[in-house]
């Protein structure tokens, strides 16, 4: 019965794994097409202030899901949350100001360095091993993303230290999503109902300075027709969808992870953009994307693998652990304890 109860869950767990990265898969695309219809289109360029409203609506719809009895919330250290609600939206203006600043092909190079970044970060601080196939796979990825997105690197010192810094509070940000859900066992939803408000203040306070600062016009003073007001309305209402399912994704696997699926949304993004708004379309952009796919599926098939490598060998550890101590409970009785404990 135990054997079949694991199993249900591990079946569970894995359908939720993969519901949770196809929300994150297709809302993220979705907002970046109706960011882009807003921004190229319509002129609405404050993305700072944008990201402001989306975090608000995502908290109030959030409030309104507590009403309803659609999750319980569980409060924890307060200022755990408000340090990673501050951090989070620390890195969010730090990598906007880091477009601004820099061209879009460092920028890109700025994305790329999250994960190496990521996985240092874990192996010094968290002890985390990763394998030479996973680690094998990442290059794949990288240098497929890499051909694909990466054209003009042009450096200044300003951008490069304020890439250094976006790149820096991102990686912590999203090894805090992770490590909190599990240190006080709360759910995505409970994290990002308590963190969304601090997310959201920073940003509203900071987003029409910044804003101004990269773009040279005002949010307040903006011609908000009607038809603007509804793209940003759909945007604010994926949005709920997209900062849940960052969370959701991260808590369920890992930021290494989340960041892999970020580079598949980039690919599906330009990939769309290629076929149906007829983007110029380029053979060394398909080869990236061709080439950051493969590395994504090895990723996967190494991933899984050892996953169920891990899953199969729990159990033969805890048999192993409770057959030591059942050694050490018989030696106590047959009065042997005293040379097995100095021994």
């Amino acid at each position: 019965m135990g054997e079949r109860d694991r199993e249900s869950k591990d079946e569970r767990f894995h359908l939720g794994t993969i519901g949770a990265l196809t929300l994150s898969v297709v809302s993220s695309v979705s907002i970046v097409i109706c960011n882009k219809a807003l921004m190229s289109s319509l002129s609405f360029t404050f993305a700072t202030t944008l990201t402001s409203w989306h975090l608000l609506v995502t908290f109030c719809s959030l409030h309104v899901a507590l009403w309803m009895n659609f999750f319980e919330h569980k409060p924890f250290d307060r200022r755990t949350v408000m340090g990673f609600g501050v951090l989070n939206g620390i890195s969010i203006g730090l990598l906007n100001l880091s477009l601004g600043f820099n061209s879009v092909g460092f920028y890109q190079m700025t994305k790329l360095a999250i994960i190496p970044c990521t996985i240092l970060l874990e192996v010094l601080f968290f002890t985390k091993k990763f394998s030479k196939n996973i680690q094998i796979s990442l290059l794949v990825l990288l240098l497929g993303v890499g051909i694909a997105t990466v054209t003009d690197l042009q450096l200044n010192v300003l951008g490069s230290v304020l890439s250094l810094l976006a790149v820096f509070t991102t990686c912590i940000s999203q090894i805090m999503t992770n490590t909190i859900q599990k240190k006080f066992e709360v759910s995505s939803t409970q994290l990002l109902y308590q963190s969304s408000p601090y997310q959201a203040g920073i940003l509203l306070v900071s987003g029409p300075f910044l804003d101004g600062l990269l773009t040279n016009q005002n949010v307040f003073t903006f011609n908000y027709t009607p038809q603007i007001l509804i793209v940003i309305s759909v945007s604010c209402l994926i949005a709920i969808s997209v900062n849940f399912s960052t969370f959701l994704v991260i808590g369920k696997t890992s930021p290494v992870t989340y960041q892999v699926l970020g580079h598949l949304k980039t690919c599906l993004v330009l990939a769309f953009g290629y076929i149906l708004l007829e983007d110029p379309f380029r053979w060394r952009n398909a080869c990236g994307i061709l080439i950051a796919l493969i590395g994504m599926i090895l990723y996967s098939f190494f991933r899984s693998s050892e996953n169920r490598q891990e899953a199969n060998e729990a159990p033969k550890k805890l048999l192993e652990v409770n057959g030591s101590e059942a050694d050490h409970l018989i030696m106590a009785e047959d009065g042997s304890s005293t040379v097995a404990f100095k021994s």
